[in-house]
């Protein structure tokens, strides 16, 4: 049975519209419709232009006609939202459906505050505080209803709502505060955010919450919608007078030492209004150190990606542990960490330094383990088969079934780079690009040593740029076209290749992966061979705590290796430049080549 249409309808933004709507309504002949508006749940959207960029409020009322009434009523304050419904620019859309519940309201308007938020041209989303519901009798329409809707909102105005496929694919979507959290992540928000209030209501100091999950188990989400829970929290409890939260928002502070990273959270808190209130509280953790005091910790900071912290001095950070140096600067720190995805020396841990914070959360209860893998649409035999290769340095057969994932053995960069590029070039799977090993020159300072056009990866004949280095050939207008984008949706970038610096963290439709000279195959099993690396900061010496140098560049140009091999969600392609990987890369998926 087809799932009826919704009702979509648009009015201009002031109380003499609303005033000839709600007649209008009122004397339909069509008393289903009648009925429907006006008698069932609903589901707005107040737009309005500021600027080049769009503002929204979205919300959901049992009674549109009076709650549009009450926002109409507060037009004049301009230290709230409603004052911009004065500007002339400024639309109501009204979605009504027959199958509409409360539940499916909150859903609907739970959906549209996301994908708004995720919007290029939404500058801003007035009332982010989603709701996202639990299973109830007509949710499994949900996604049908939604796409409906949206078809609708895009045939009236493209500009503000974007293909659903653009949006999909943004990193702002992606790692939102919005999505509906599985039931492993949804016990692991509700536990820190329980540990939090409990430590902060005991004005305790120095407490560590220890989240754990390899790559793809959800850690950004599960980061980015508790440390947002905590000011939705904050805003519907601060005016209550048994308000007993223990913290100020404006003390609170997300932390993550990835530039691409940084940038995402900025502008998701940014569109949601934080930034605004709070001031910022996105930082990396060397400004987040250098700017506060032992002696005044602030109330909760979040980490994400929380490997990637320094465990010896570098540059502007001149400490031995950032890890530490936070958690005396704070009263509670959440951290995510995965090990597996360590680069760099100054990143390296000890053993038993990590073990010392991992037991310390286990003791105090404090400590989850992420299991589910929520990146890849791949079955158990395809990780299985990823996971031998990036930790057992082994290449199982290729397993017969690989469900709805796809994994290729390419013998030449060429067409390896082309197949990506039709990926890239189709709507469904435009978030494909080709990514390598740190196995060939590149500085960011400049060409002094670089003797083409461009820092590049380079194999036999066929050569294709570094990661950005096209973006410095852009005109003022192009770089300020992708300033607030990363770097694989960035649309010269299909011209690129990547390399761990610039895509750890995030998620692409099919990933290329050009193993470079590093990783071999010898006498059963794969190697990685730093004297092939061209990344120093995996293959140096690492003074460890006792005074000795070490060399850690094996283990880590595994991880490098594991962080390009995970990011596809859909599908994984492999070329490998070392002859006797690529033989049997062939012969383990059925491949038998002639060379």
């Amino acid at each position: 049975m087809s799932i009826p249409e919704p009702i979509v309808k648009k009015i201009p933004n002031n109380i003499n519209a609303l005033k000839l709507f709600e007649e209008d309504i009122a004397n339909l002949k069509n008393k289903k419709t009648k009925d429907i508006i006006m008698n069932f749940p609903t589901v707005y959207i107040h737009e309005w232009k500021k600027g080049k960029k769009h503002e929204v409020y979205i919300g959901e009322s049992n009674n549109i006609f009076k709650r549009t009434r009450q926002h109409y009523s507060k037009m004049s304050d301009k230290n709230k939202w409603q004052h911009n419904l004065l500007n002339k620019n400024a639309e109501l859309y009204v979605i009504a459906h027959e199958h509409f519940n409360k539940s499916m309201t909150l859903d609907i308007e739970n959906k549209l505050i996301h994908y708004l938020m995720s919007a290029e041209n939404i500058k801003k989303v007035h009332n982010g505080r989603g709701n996202a519901q639990n299973h109830y009798y007509t949710s499994n329409e949900v996604d049908d209803i939604f796409e409906k809707i949206w078809k609708k909102l895009r045939k009236d105005n493209k500009e503000i709502f974007p293909l659903q496929i653009y949006i999909k694919d943004s990193a702002v979507f992606k790692a939102s505060p919005l999505h509906k959290l599985k039931e492993e992540q949804q016990k692991a928000k509700e536990m820190i955010i329980d540990k939090v209030h409990s430590a902060l209501k005991n004005n305790k100091r120095g407490q560590l919450i220890f989240i754990e999950g390899e790559a793809g188990t959800g850690k950004t989400v599960l980061n980015s919608s508790t440390f947002y829970e905590l000011f939705c929290r904050y805003e519907e409890e601060k005016n209550n007078d048994e308000y007993d939260l223990g913290y100020e928002c404006s003390n609170c502070f997300l932390l993550v030492n990835h530039n691409e990273q940084i940038t995402v959270y900025r502008q998701i808190f940014d569109k949601l209004g934080i930034i605004d209130k709070y001031g910022q509280v996105v930082y990396k953790p060397t400004p987040f150190i250098n700017k506060h005091s032992i002696d005044n910790p602030v109330d909760v900071v979040f980490i994400d990606e929380a490997h990637l912290l320094l465990t010896q001095g570098k540059q502007a950070y001149t400490g031995k542990n950032q890890l530490k140096d936070i958690i005396d600067r704070a009263k509670v720190v959440v951290v995510m960490f995965d090990e597996d995805q360590i680069l760099t020396t100054e990143q390296y841990w000890e053993y038993e330094l990590l073990q010392e914070y991992r037991n310390k959360a286990i003791k105090n209860k404090n400590y989850i383990k992420l299991e589910n893998q929520l990146r890849m649409n791949a079955n158990k035999e395809v990780i299985d088969w990823i996971n031998s290769f990036t930790k057992q340095r082994i290449i199982k057969n290729m397993p017969k079934n690989l469900g709805n994932y796809d994994i290729k053995i390419f013998n030449d960069p060429e067409t390896l780079y082309k197949e990506i590029k039709a990926k890239a070039l189709k709507n469904k799977t435009k978030l494909s690009r080709l990514v390598a090993t740190y196995d060939w020159p590149y500085s960011e300072k400049d060409h002094k040593n670089c003797q083409s056009k461009y820092w590049e990866v380079k194999i036999g004949q066929w050569h294709k740029p570094w990661n950005r280095e096209l973006q410095k050939k852009l005109d003022r207008m192009g770089k300020r076209n992708i300033k607030e984008l990363s770097w694989a949706e960035q649309p010269q970038t299909i011209n690129e290749v990547g390399s761990t610096y610039t895509i750890q963290g995030f998620d692409l439709n099919y990933v290329g992966v050009i193993l470079g000279p590093s990783v071999k195959y010898r006498n059963g099993h794969i190697v990685f061979d730093p004297s092939k690396s061209c990344n120093e900061k995996a293959t140096r010496n690492r003074t460890l705590s006792d005074g000795t140098s070490k060399k850690f560049g094996e283990e880590l140009l595994r991880h490098e290796v594991r962080v390009l091999m995970t990011r596809g969600i859909n599908g994984l392609y492999i070329y490998a430049c070392d002859d006797e990987l690529r033989a049997q890369l062939n012969k383990c998926t059925g491949i038998i080549k002639n060379n």
